[in-house]
């Protein structure tokens, strides 16, 4: 237990609390040597209240700061949230380019959104440190005047008792003077009748001294009695003031040690806890305010560019190659001739180029004759006859109903290929396929399915060709293969943030599909994690298997979307389409 400086008696363990601050660099401990040092200085009171003031200034100051820069992270957090979705949903109303750039576009304004909320959190993380540092401030300046007021009132009734110390002294020295003054007047007298002073000496003049001088000869011509008189009453009163100096002295010796043993460390210590309180609090917020800081530099840093993993998609950088204007040209010119399904100039004669497929199967109406295909694809016509039994376009489920089968013949004999002699290829999914092998490829495969080998050296030298096919397909499905009528469930699903509320809902989603939906949904995300498994050769992440099949897997009814002239129908709702690859990642998470 600790003992005070001025009298090594021990100080009550209730005022020696230690003061503690998490996570900070400085000293915690309660200085017991400074404590000792203050009780030694005769100003250690006012020397700490002044400490204490300017702690608290100190502290406003730091709290003012934090406040100013909340709101200017605020603002500018709310303002670049605002500019990216409004750029985001402005861009769905515009005729601007589709294909890569707008996946990109949109890939750019959620990274934009992502900074802006860490900066409007950043805002709310020092709204709250401003309002802790200045409730820290008032509950200092108050305990800071509490204390004060004490050591005032003890301070006030020590120098009070010190006052009737002197009071009671100064009347007992006054009285004691008195009798004195009496004594030696008497002994005048005696020394007048030829009698020997009261010390046994011999009788004659002497020094009467200062007493007398002074006013021992007031007594003169009074006689014995009125003298003897006035000695008794000096000797009363003198008793009495000698008792109230003697308990003056004790009263002002008790409490002096009262306060000087006990009272002044007390409050001297509650003095320095409060100054070490608002000084250890103000550090602490500024080293955290520090860290959070260059939190969210590092944040807006790895959000720009990720160093780890690909769960939070790609960087800017990596976002903004990723945008092909020669794949989205060729998509761009390929929807147009059939979304136009005319010509628009003069119109040419002779047979098709090499590679393209004429528009409706090259006629208005009905189907194309063998001649109007390129040649390559004319021949492969007359190898592979046509058995009656097409795939493309054709609903899911009239398909498996027609060939018996759980499920669809094209998904198992494109998937088997592919996870024969495709799991390595780089880009599988990702990369196109050549034109024209594509066209030939689905051609021969809706003439007659099953007499078309895939494991063949014309389609097994690049797997791209039947990826193309497969995508296709699925493409040209009637209705996508999650349906319509679930589309907006699935899109509301992909908004929860809570990972595990949004695998449950798109669990739900998932079990309200048709039978034949939730067969080839199952088998395609099987194969799909097997391409997975090997992302490393493939380059085939999550999420672009997401950006990949999640638009396709997934779409709005006909009525409900904006083409690319942002009018309703025959396109797909670009704002959704972020919503679109995040259903596609949690499935493939599943």
């Amino acid at each position: 237990m600790p003992r005070s400086v001025a009298s090594g008696e021990p100080i009550p363990a209730q005022y020696a609390p230690t003061v503690e601050l998490e996570d900070s660099g400085a000293q915690t401990g309660f200085d017991e040597g400074i404590l000792r040092a203050l009780c030694d200085l005769d100003c250690g009171v006012p020397l700490m209240l002044d400490r204490i003031k300017q702690s608290m200034i100190s502290c406003r100051e730091v709290s003012m700061f934090f406040k100013k820069r909340a709101v200017v992270e605020d603002e500018y957090g709310r303002t670049l949230q605002k500019t990216a979705r409004s750029a985001h949903e402005a861009y769905s109303l515009t005729d601007g380019k589709a294909g890569s750039f707008v996946t990109a576009w949109q890939s750019t304004m959620k990274l934009h959104d992502v900074i802006a909320d860490n900066r409007l959190k950043f805002a709310a993380r020092l709204n709250e440190m401003s309002e802790d540092l200045a409730n820290l401030a008032k509950e200092v300046e108050k305990n800071r005047k509490a204390t004060k007021d004490l050591a005032t009132r003890y301070e006030r009734a020590l120098q009070e008792s010190e006052m009737a110390l002197e009071k009671a002294k100064a009347r007992f020295d006054s009285t004691h003077e008195e009798l004195e003054r009496i004594l030696l007047s008497k002994e005048g007298e005696s020394m007048k009748d030829g009698t020997h002073n009261r010390n046994g000496g011999p009788s004659g003049k002497r020094v009467i001294g200062k007493a007398v001088a002074k006013g021992g000869m007031l007594l003169k011509g009074k006689n014995p009695a009125s003298v003897t008189k006035q000695e008794e009453d000096a000797r009363q009163r003198m008793s009495t003031f000698s008792d109230a100096f003697r308990k003056a002295v004790l009263e002002t010796q008790a409490m002096r040690q009262e306060y000087f043993n006990f009272q002044l460390p007390r409050i001297l210590r509650s003095l320095k806890e409060c100054a070490d309180e608002i000084d250890l609090g103000t550090q602490y917020h500024l080293s955290r305010y520090a860290f959070l800081f260059e939190s969210i530099i590092l944040n807006d840093g790895s959000t720009v560019a990720p160093t780890g993993g690909i769960e939070d998609g790609p960087g800017l950088k990596p976002i903004m190659e990723s945008i092909d204007n020669r794949q989205d040209f060729k998509v761009y010119m390929q929807n147009y001739a059939i979304a136009t399904n005319r010509p628009t100039g003069p119109r040419r004669e002779g047979p098709w180029e090499e590679g393209f497929v004429p528009p409706n199967g090259g006629a208005a109406n009905g189907a194309a004759p063998q001649e109007a295909y390129p040649p390559a694809i004319a021949k492969a016509m007359q190898q592979y006859p046509d058995r009656g039994r097409p795939t493309f376009g054709i609903p899911l489920e009239e398909q498996m109903i027609r060939d018996n089968v759980e499920v669809p013949r094209l998904l198992e004999k494109c998937c088997e290929a592919i996870e024969v002699y495709g799991l390595g290829s780089m880009g599988i999914f990702r990369l196109s396929g050549t034109s024209s092998k594509v066209q030939k490829l689905k051609v021969i495969l809706d003439r007659d399915i099953d007499a078309v080998d895939l494991m063949h050296d014309e389609w097994r030298l690049d797997v791209n060709n039947v990826t193309s096919v497969l995508k296709l397909w699925l493409r040209e499905l009637p209705e996508p293969l999650l349906t319509f009528s679930l589309y907006q469930g699935y899109i509301e699903a992909a908004k929860e943030e809570n990972e595990r509320l949004r695998q449950i809902q798109l669990h739900h989603r998932v079990n309200d599909l048709p039978d034949p939906n939730y067969a080839t949904l199952k088998f395609l995300m099987g194969h799909l994690h097997k391409v997975l498994e090997h992302k490393e050769r493939n380059g085939m992440s999550p999420y672009n298997l997401s950006v990949v099949f999640g638009p396709t897997l997934l779409g709005p009814s006909p009525t409900a979307a904006v083409n690319t002239d942002g009018q309703p129908g025959g396109g797909t709702t670009l704002q959704d389409m972020h919503w679109q690859c995040k259903v596609g990642t949690s499935l493939h998470a599943a």
